[in-house]
């Protein structure tokens, strides 16, 4: 057992007495069989640097996390690129440049468009000038880091066809070989579809779903996907027990990888629960609060 484990169904019994003891064995069996869980840096180490941008990789690396998370969305020429929101008004200067083309969907901007975008300036002067990166960009950066990556295909409704060219990029780049499949790649989605339309393309490929699917359900999900992703505050060490009681696609116990947790209270909180990763935008706090 962890001291990570002894810690938290420790504290869990003293708040709530002798009621709280079996609340706390049952936190012991769930993380017992756990390690720390794996830190993701959303959008890359986001509280640090612009969300999704390069610098926010790196921002993640020199803090010496191994796996970062990021958004892949589609331009109206069929360019991938990192944005999260499917708009570009929170993170770049878009009205600045292009004030006639509201709403400023990523989808009704050019590749050579979106290059031209600061992306960094919002979050501090110090960034003033970084991009929004291509997915290529993008996995160049992670790849010179060695890191691992947890790929969201964002809004796939809105992109018809986007897991083949997001699958199609990955190929091109090099991460869709044995090594980076096995130890390197997850790719997610809120949309079951787009998840089950990656699994049958690659059915190698690790795959997430992200949410929080009704018990009764998860055996459909664990036909096409190996993780099961839900928002934290959704999350219940019975839960995360249910789930990993089911084998994913391919065969070994479905994950779960939780989101979004920046404070070490509720990092310990759900370690506790025994989810295997924890997606964050302060990976240093979660990272110590866990490990």
């Amino acid at each position: 057992m962890s001291v990570r484990t002894v810690t938290v169904s420790t504290t869990v019994a003293a708040l709530l007495g002798g009621s709280g003891l079996l609340l706390a064995a049952s936190q012991t069996q769930a993380a017992g069989t756990h390690d720390a869980p794996v830190v993701f840096a959303h959008r890359g180490a986001s509280a640090y640097a612009p969300e999704n941008t390069l610098a926010a990789v790196d921002a993640a690396d020199d803090l010496g996390i191994d796996w970062v998370e990021n958004d892949v969305q589609r331009t109206r020429d069929g360019v991938l690129v990192v944005m999260h929101d499917t708009n570009l008004k929170r993170t770049t200067d878009v009205e600045e440049l292009f004030p006639e083309r509201a709403p400023w969907a990523v989808k009704d901007f050019t590749a050579a468009e979106i290059a031209r975008l600061d992306a960094g300036s919002w979050f501090g002067a110090q960034f003033a000038g970084a991009r929004v990166p291509t997915l290529e960009q993008y996995l160049h950066q992670v790849e010179r880091n060695h890191q691992g990556l947890l790929l969201e295909i964002k809004s796939p409704e809105t992109y018809p066809g986007i897991e083949k060219d997001t699958l199609q990029v990955l190929q091109n780049e090099g991460w869709l070989n044995r090594h980076h499949v096995k130890h390197k790649l997850i790719i997610q989605s809120f949309g079951a579809e787009s998840v089950k339309a990656v699994h049958a393309q690659r059915p190698d490929v690790v795959t997430g779903f992200l949410g929080t699917p009704a018990v009764a359900d998860l055996p459909s999900y664990a036909a096409f996907t190996d993780q099961i992703n839900p928002s934290h505050g959704t999350l219940s060490a019975d839960y995360v027990a249910a789930v990993q009681e089911l084998k994913g696609a391919h065969g070994k116990p479905l994950q779960v990888n939780t989101w979004t947790v920046n404070d070490a209270a509720t990092a310990a909180k759900v370690a506790g629960f025994g989810v295997d990763g924890i997606i964050t935008n302060n990976p240093d706090v979660v990272r110590d609060a866990t490990g």
